[in-house]
């Protein structure tokens, strides 16, 4: 029996290295796709066969400086505006959330959460998958800092039905790249982000202009785009 528990110890530890140092790496290498978008990939194909299937989808990376600043803007304002300040978790807007019967705009989750489980985990309600957003989004936001953390996650969100990456979403809504948004068209795309699957950026509902309104006004608020820069 100790023998055994050494044995699964041992495992545990190199699986744990491994992990870490995966993690550790995308701070250099650049993902080539997300655990959401092979759980997306996957759910198609079992759900049709053969030729039926979808096009396998995924995302066309573009670094942070060939993405419009509005569009970072954008994401900041709509997702976590306490992006620059916290550690990977916002315990002051969690702890507004928790309050019984108020109503936000915004969840409390923040954008480095955000990427830990796209990128790493997978969806659902589930103690131990939060548990593990948790601790990747502390540690992510330690080694990668904060310029990598929004340019993965504006490269692998998603702003619609099989729409992943802004630069993606930036061509089939408004037929140009991700560079060259402005700051109407980059609120439109955030606006989609609480339910990318189910809201679109062109043929938008009054929810979406509602929500697109309400980010621009943040975005005034917080100074647009001239902070964005300063981030590490």
């Amino acid at each position: 029996m100790r023998a055994l528990l050494s044995a699964v110890l041992r495992l545990a530890l190199v699986v744990a290295a491994a992990g870490i140092t995966a993690v550790t790496s995308l701070r250099w290498i650049d993902p080539v796709t997300s655990s959401l978008i092979l759980q997306t990939n996957l759910a198609a194909r079992m759900q049709f066969a053969g030729a039926d299937a979808p096009p396998w989808v995924s995302f066309t990376w573009r670094p942070l400086a060939q993405i419009s600043p509005h569009m970072a803007a954008a994401v900041i304002a709509a997702e976590d505006q306490r992006f620059a300040r916290h550690h990977g978790l916002d315990f002051v807007e969690l702890s507004k959330v928790l309050r019984a019967g108020e109503k936000r705009p915004r969840g409390a989750s923040t954008i480095t959460q955000q990427v830990a489980k796209n990128l790493f985990l997978w969806g659902g309600r589930s103690y131990l998958r939060k548990a593990l957003e948790a601790g990747l989004a502390v540690y992510i936001d330690r080694v990668w800092g904060k310029r990598r953390v929004l340019e993965i996650y504006l490269n692998i969100a998603q702003f619609g039905a099989a729409i992943y990456g802004v630069e993606n979403a930036s061509r089939r809504f408004f037929g140009k790249p991700a560079a060259d948004l402005n700051r109407f068209e980059a609120a439109r795309l955030a606006a989609v982000l609480p339910n990318p699957a189910y809201r679109s950026a062109t043929n938008a509902s009054a929810t979406v202009l509602r929500r697109q309104r309400w980010i621009l006004e943040q975005m005034k608020a917080l100074g647009e785009v001239r902070w964005v820069d300063r981030l590490r």
